[in-house]
């Protein structure tokens, strides 16, 4: 496993598994997997809160998970590089936790 692979376990570990809100911030992930969305698609697909939404978003953002394009309301998110290129990381800790 890469150095950065490693370092984005430990932080995935640490956002689904070890915070609260980690089940939300996994369901961002998953979506997002599929398709970039906006914080709106977001918070209508998954059935919660805008506000919640906007806060796990700026999380995983600020820890390299996501990455953004466009700007204000319409600004659409979607999994980084490092992201996509480690899905199995994800999917490990997923597993792991008991929910896919």
């Amino acid at each position: 496993m890469s150095s950065s692979a490693r370092s984005l376990k430990y932080i995935l570990g640490w956002l689904i598994a070890g915070t609260r809100g980690g089940t939300s911030r996994a369901r961002i992930i998953n979506a997002l997997n599929e398709r970039p969305l906006n914080a709106n698609q977001l918070a209508t697909l998954l059935e919660t809160d805008y506000r919640n939404v906007r806060h796990h978003l700026d999380v995983l953002q600020k820890n390299g998970i996501i990455t953004a394009a466009g700007e204000g309301y319409g600004m659409a998110y979607f999994l980084s590089p490092t992201m996509e290129a480690n899905w199995a990381v994800f999917e490990e800790i997923m597993k792991k936790i008991g929910k896919k």
